[in-house]
């Protein structure tokens, strides 16, 4: 285990009813809010309504931020950090999953800043600061709401890259998990390849001594395996909602990974991915995650041994770890296919015609990977093996 520092200020509202908690955390920051959110799935569920009837309780001032995507992009970073300025804005709160929250941290970094907020994902600067943020959680996936991550598109270059900031934190977030019953099969499913996604790649690091953090891996991944089923078959199911959201926050805020770097090689090529064809984050890592398994299996066929048998149940008896790695890669496979999450590029008629280019953007700043560095060559290796 490496020396480390741990720092997460976000104050975490969990649970039925916290939404209430708007009326006590937002007057902290300012009566100016710029209310971020997606395409309307928060009105058609009520939650656009109850967000607006808490802040209208304490006398807020609204301006309006709608239509952020699913894939956030970069000219809506520029819009929001315009109303910032026109409108003096105090507190940014986000109103949905993932992207918006994303965005939100785009913006709020962004308007603090004079040059363009892509500058930061392009490593030219540093933020120095950002509006605060708050956010309400519509989409167990990312762990955005209590991390200090952010993913953006920039649809000009069709470049989608992630960054992070210690200024990009939620001051407070609220997660109510009646707040994910809207969120459709599909979109479910890609949010539990998402979180699943997360802890694997905490998984494969080659940092010693690592036992307590390998059981929190370990147990969020076996927790995921037997609530998912379960989840997609009764969508309204608030114990299994509850379960999965929770396991989203904790599989990316910092508390399961201390002390070692995890790997990001798999999120870094799906990025790539989604930058060209605009498809789900999470259906994307359903893809490619099970393929740089295989093409990683022979650096460290122990480690994948010790996933297959104390996640999956395998039998290693008689098996090389190579041979019990593999099957415990299979056996994930297979889980990823029984709820529906794809298979191969293919699923979203991906052929093989911007391979090269896809490549070029993951190695943009060079080898990458923690479990293994990766070149080019193996970047374009694992995208013909998930054709």
């Amino acid at each position: 285990m490496r020396k480390f520092d741990f720092y997460n200020p976000t104050k975490l509202i969990f649970g039925q009813g916290t939404l209430q908690a708007l009326q006590t955390e937002v007057p902290k920051y300012g009566k100016n809010v710029l209310l971020m959110y997606g395409g309307g799935s928060i009105k058609r569920s009520g939650l656009y309504d109850n967000v607006l009837a808490e802040l209208k309780a304490i006398g807020a001032v609204v301006t309006e931020l709608a239509g952020v995507e699913p894939n956030p992009r970069l000219s809506t970073v520029h819009k929001g950090v315009e109303l910032c300025r026109e409108h003096n804005i105090e507190l940014i709160l986000a109103v949905g999953g993932g992207s918006v929250l994303d965005c939100a941290k785009a913006v709020a970094v962004g308007a603090k800043y004079e040059g363009d907020m892509w500058d930061f994902v392009e490593r030219k600067a540093a933020p120095q600061g950002a509006l605060p943020l708050g956010t309400v959680l519509t989409m167990a996936a990312t762990g955005s709401e209590m991390n200090n991550g952010s993913v953006i598109t920039n649809e000009v270059t069709k470049e989608k890259m992630g960054w992070g900031s210690v200024h990009a934190y939620p001051a407070f977030s609220i997660l109510d998990p009646e707040n994910t019953f809207s969120l459709p099969r599909d979109q479910t499913v890609y949010g539990m390849v998402d979180i699943m996604s997360h802890t694997l790649e905490h998984y494969f690091h080659t940092d010693g001594n690592t036992p307590v953090q390998d059981g929190f891996c370990e147990t969020l991944l076996r927790t995921v395996i037997e609530t998912a089923p379960k989840l997609i078959e009764d969508l309204n199911n608030y114990e299994l909602r509850e379960t999965i959201m929770y396991c989203g926050t904790m599989a990316l805020n910092g508390m399961v990974s201390m002390g070692f770097a995890g790997d990001w090689a798999t999120h870094n090529i799906e990025h790539a991915v989604s930058a060209v064809y605009d498809i789900p984050h999470g259906g994307g890592l359903a893809i490619l995650f099970p393929q740089w398994m295989k093409y990683n299996l022979s650096t460290n066929p122990a480690r994948f041994r010790q996933l297959a048998v104390n996640v999956f149940g395998i039998d290693p008896s008689g098996k090389t770890d190579e041979e019990a790695g593999l099957e415990g890669i299979e056996a994930l496979r297979s889980f990823w296919d029984s709820i529906g999450a794809p298979k191969t590029l293919g699923d979203y008629d991906i052929d093989d015609s911007e391979i090269g280019s896809m490549a070029d953007k993951a190695v943009r700043f060079g080898p990458f990977g923690n479990f293994r560095k990766l070149q080019r060559e193996d970047v374009v290796e694992i995208y013909k093996m998930a054709l």
